[in-house]
């Protein structure tokens, strides 16, 4: 069985050989020993995780912002329009988790499909996220929590934010404090800290529960005032629609960590794409509930910005009200602080696992059988971060994570669909047990065919006579190789133009301080070069690879390629919008990854030493790597064997 070197990888090769080095979707069945998370979680943990993480305290805000500001008495069509264009990374989501179940969420995905360098900056990325989102959500809990107290300093000293004497800097140990709670509570296992978050999650959902039915209640009594506003349903049209669903849209961010826990669910194939769909489905009637019964109690206008719920029953005389949706907001903020911590720590060991980082992280603790290491030093840091800086304003930070993460998902499922790969690194134990089965293939020849034929190149000389008895039957198969290869150019070349038409196009439309000439000439080239990508990839026929790509069986995403690529589209749009200052600072943070990974990851990656050949290759010396030891062990040699006589 000969070895090809020509795959994505190579020995070391370049820089550029590097960065396409890509890990074979079941990676996980040649986890060390001792790397094992424990499989704890069923469906109904996923979605009590999915949902926790999803449902923060900024709906308890959105619908009055939104409202007032875009989208009038239809807030419940902006969250709609947001709610489905969340499901289209989640259905990319879904069956990329089912088909590679493994630790690293949108990391281990574009390692698999897209190549080593890109999947290096979506982790790096993904740290910055829930390290930012997790530090950012705790230094909103001690505001909210203060209003048990009688205000908004009246918190006990020790909890209370102080400013530091010759610094400008307020410090915040309540949220410190709490971040370092939720760290020791996920150290403790997955089973253990998924329990208090499904509880924590049930208390939140119960009172969005008392907002809808009390809401319902004082809707019937006044005849929904809300609706009967003399704007209409929509006083600022369908672009304030659509700009509210923009905002609201990141309020459904967060399903996305149910699958950086894949690999510790007990049939993720069944349970990971039912755990993602039922969380985003259950997010989404819930928030359109909500802003259904308070815009109908309260006129769009009247909202306070702030405090919408809360202003609300207590216009209508319900001020005890406030203390149920603020106990709300507060169970909201730490189950979304555990959902923000949770994913950091099996990023890391994914990344610690494919020698991108230090082998600490990639420790997992005998006993609760999680990354107790990665856990401890990611909470550390998020309570330093918590505890020292107002990163209010590094939030739109997050923002870019998570959508890199989800623009990068749905390009992998293109490449899964379309283009998915044909090679795959073949470990060095493997090499070795390949020589072995070539060695044993060559015994078994000796035997079967004598000792006139016994060498290779005889052996290949009556492969080659058999091949040749029927040239009609080769050629078919090379013009069938070759045609096939076509193909997979076509394709590749087509997902190319389609992720540059998807940036021409969204770059122009959001560039209007652009004359009108330009901004249409860009719009036009981008939204041409889209639409006959796209019609390419219709006419061409999908991968047959991709029916035993990973793990076969699970969930497929349906419209393919219409789905992936508006995806695209439309997280390519929303990260254009999200600012300067933003892209600024996530620059300066992904420069510094650039130089990590080329000073350390690089030369350090698992798949330095690794030789790409056919998938089919690695299948045969896997399955065969095993017996022939086992032949090679129990071989008895005949001369040395008493018992064997000689009959002749």
């Amino acid at each position: 069985m000969a070895l090809d070197g020509g795959g994505g990888g190579g020995r070391g090769g370049g820089v550029f050989r590097s960065l396409m080095r890509r890990k074979p979707a079941d990676s996980d069945r040649v986890r060390a020993e001792g790397q094992q998370l424990a499989k704890e979680l069923n469906v109904l943990e996923l979605i009590a995780i999915g949902v926790g993480s999803t449902i923060g305290a900024g709906v308890y805000v959105l619908v009055g912002t939104v409202a007032r500001e875009h989208a009038g008495p239809a807030l419940t069509v902006s969250f709609l329009i947001a709610g489905i264009a969340a499901a289209l990374s989640a259905f990319c989501y879904a069956e990329l988790a089912s088909r590679c179940p493994s630790a690293g969420s949108a990391y281990h995905y574009t390692y698999v499909c897209v190549g080593e360098g890109v999947a290096w900056l979506i982790g790096w990325a993904l740290v910055l996220e829930y390290t930012i989102g997790g530090s950012a959500v705790a230094r909103g809990i001690s505001p909210n929590l203060a209003l048990f107290f009688g205000g908004p300093d009246s918190l006990p000293w020790i909890l209370a934010r102080h400013q530091l004497p010759w610094f400008d800097v307020i410090v915040d140990p309540c949220a410190a404090a709490l971040v370092l709670v939720v760290s020791v509570l996920l150290c403790l296992g997955i089973k253990e800290s998924s329990f208090v978050q499904g509880i924590v999650t049930t208390l939140n959902a119960c009172v969005m529960i008392f907002v809808i039915v009390a809401g319902c209640y004082i809707g019937f009594q006044i005849g929904w005032d809300g609706y009967k506003v003399t704007d209409g349903y929509f006083p600022y049209g369908v672009n304030g629609v659509l700009a509210g669903s923009a905002t609201v849209f990141f309020a459904y961010i967060g399903f996305d960590t149910v699958a950086s826990t894949a690999e510790e669910v007990k049939n993720p194939q069944r349970d990971l794409p039912m755990g993602i769909g039922a969380a985003l489905s259950i997010c989404c009637l819930l928030y359109m509930m909500v802003s259904v019964v308070i815009v109908g109690i309260v006129p769009y206008s009247a909202m306070d910005p702030d405090t919408p719920i809360s202003s609300a029953f207590a216009k209508h005389g319900m001020q005890w009200a406030m203390y149920v949706v603020t106990s709300g907001a507060v169970l909201a903020l730490c189950s979304t602080l555990m959902g923000s911590l949770l994913p950091q720590p099996r990023i890391l060991m994914a990344m610690a696992r494919d020698g991108l980082l230090p082998s600490f992280f990639s420790d997992v603790n005998k006993q609760t059988q999680v990354p107790v290491k990665g856990t401890i030093v990611a909470g550390i840091c998020a309570a330093a971060l918590a505890f020292f800086m107002d990163v209010s304003q590094l939030a739109g930070m997050v923002s870019i994570g998570t959508l890199l993460a989800f623009t990068i998902v749905a390009v992998s499922i293109l490449i899964l669909r379309y283009v998915p790969p044909d090679d795959a690194p073949l470990p060095s134990s493997l090499q070795e047990s390949s020589h072995l089965n070539q060695e044993y293939d060559e015994e078994k020849g000796r035997d079967l065919l004598g000792d006139e034929i016994c060498n290779k190149s005889q052996i290949k000389d009556l492969i080659v006579e058999e091949s040749m008895k029927d040239p009609l039957l080769e050629k078919k198969q090379y013009t069938g190789m070759m045609d096939e290869m076509k193909r997979r150019r076509i394709a590749a070349f087509s997902i190319g133009s389609v992720c540059l038409g998807v940036l021409v196009l969204t770059s122009s439309a959001s560039a209007t301080w652009l004359p009108f000439l330009p901004l249409c000439i860009g719009c036009i080239i981008g939204g041409l070069l889209l639409i006959a990508s796209l019609g390419i990839l219709c006419s061409i026929d999908q991968d047959d690879g991709r029916h035993s790509f990973g793990h076969a069986g699970g969930f497929t995403c349906p419209f393919v390629p219409f789905l992936p690529v508006l995806c695209i589209l439309i997280n390519t749009y929303l990260l254009i919008n999200l600012g300067g200052d933003a892209w600024m600072r996530v620059s300066i943070w992904l420069l510094i990854g650039v130089l990590v990974y080329i000073f350390y990851g690089r030369t350090r990656s698992s798949l330095i030493d690794v030789v790409y050949v056919p998938v089919a290759q690695v299948n045969d010396c896997r399955s065969s790597s095993g017996s022939v030891d086992e032949a090679h062990a129990n071989a008895i040699p005949v001369d040395d064997d008493p018992t064997i006589v000689d009959s002749g």
